[in-house]
């Protein structure tokens, strides 16, 4: 069976993840999808709308055939980690292809740059400290190296996050020596962090958020497969609420007020004495968003911060996180339809890395990071949803789907 592979996250699944769903079948003629989906919390440091369950409901019910988990410790991480930890799932399955979407669109461009970068790696290393030097960030540090370099010919603009992200995709892909074809979609009508809502039916995630959370009732129905809608009604009912950081704000006020800053330089991505500052702002802000605002600087990125109170939250140490992202110990198996199914049964014994259907059936010291981010998730809902979630995380089997076409968007 020839098998393709997609990294998401699908907060929600929306329209434009359905075209790069149905352009991925198109251009790898593949009889098998495979998604790596990243947990609870996810690489911009954000708890995601709905739990991982719901969401490989959505990727099923579209038409995916199999999801997987990206643990924790890639999730939510820099580009460069998380895409090495999908790909290294995505080539542990048997993946031939692995298809991403970007502002590019064209694959020989991310080639083109990711050649030219190698070759004036020195100076593009020495570059990047220089500009970090001045206080920027590392993100805009790298994107203002690159072009310092004065690349010529068609490149990839490193300053769009899909851009960034299919370029790591295709760095770990040749760090890690596997035999995957990469290829590139080009996103379609929307950017990544538009926040108004495409009248052309095909809208980024945020706007998609936006609209959920607004005073204001906005139709997001056009934007969204009738599937993802029922799904976020359900969930709605069913938990009580979406999952936003305001709803995390008194947890991690405590923790700020009741931590010493020795400890708390334990935590990972905590540096450069930032954890003074955050100490220092808990006990200034009323909510999450004032105090992210006081916290921000322009060195220090809001998609950074989140990440650094992300791990704050589960109390993920510098050790921890370390130790658990060098590589992937286990695949964990979300959901599957039946062409996933039979996918699994034909191949599984030839996988390297240790298929697992619950958390439970690992030993405790392998899983603990996991199940800690999924009780901490837990935390953003009210009793008695908090516990029958924390419930899920530990003994929740595969989501299995009879189904497994493919519709098309409405």
């Amino acid at each position: 069976m020839k098998c393709a592979g997609i990294v998401v996250e699908y907060n929600p699944f929306h329209n434009g993840h359905l075209y790069h769903l149905q352009k991925t079948v198109e251009k790898t003629g593949a009889d098998c999808i495979i998604a790596v989906m990243s947990g609870n919390f996810l690489q911009r440091g954000e708890p995601a709308l709905v739990s991982k369950f719901s969401r490989t409901k959505m990727a099923l019910a579209a038409g995916v055939d199999l999801v997987v988990e990206l643990p924790y410790a890639f999730a939510t991480q820099k580009a460069e980690t998380f895409a090495t930890g999908a790909v290294q799932i995505l080539a542990d399955l048997g993946c031939q292809y692995l298809c991403f979407g970007s502002e590019s669109g064209k694959i020989d461009d991310f080639y083109r740059t990711m050649n030219f970068i190698e070759q004036n790696k020195e100076l593009f290393n020495r570059s990047v400290q220089t500009y970090m030097k001045t206080g920027i960030s590392y993100p805009k540090a790298c994107s203002m190296a690159f072009r310092s370099l004065n690349p010529t010919g068609m490149m990839v603009d490193l300053s769009k996050p899909n851009n960034i992200l299919g370029y790591h995709y295709m760095k770990a892909i040749k760090k890690q020596h596997r035999s995957i074809t990469p290829i590139t979609i080009k996103r379609i009508h929307s950017d990544y962090h538009e926040n108004n809502l495409s009248p052309k039916g095909i809208s980024s995630a945020t706007s998609i958020r936006q609209a959920l959370f607004s005073q204001t009732s906005f139709p997001i129905e056009a934007h969204v497969p009738k599937t993802t809608w029922n799904e976020l009604i359900r969930f709605k009912k069913e938990y009580g609420t979406f999952a936003h950081w305001e709803r995390y704000w008194s947890f991690l006020q405590y923790r700020l007020l009741h931590i010493r800053p020795k400890d708390l330089k334990n935590i990972y991505e905590v540096e450069e004495g930032i954890e003074h500052r955050l100490i220092g702002m808990a006990k200034e802000a009323s909510h999450f968003q004032a105090f992210m605002e006081k916290l921000k600087t322009k060195r220090y990125t809001w998609t950074r911060l989140q990440r650094i109170i992300t791990h704050i939250l589960t109390n993920t140490t510098k050790e921890e996180m370390e130790r658990r992202s060098e590589k992937v110990d286990y695949i964990r198996i979300l959901g599957l339809n039946e062409r996933g199914r039979k996918y699994l049964r034909k191949y599984k014994d030839s996988f390297p890395t240790p298929i697992i259907s619950k958390i439970s059936s690992l030993t405790e010291e392998k899983i603990y990071l996991d199940v800690r981010a999924g009780r901490t998730y837990a935390f953003g809902f009210d009793p008695p949803f908090r516990q029958q979630m924390i419930q899920l995380e530990y003994a929740r089997p595969p989501i299995i789907l009879e189904s497994d076409g493919r519709p098309s968007i409405s």
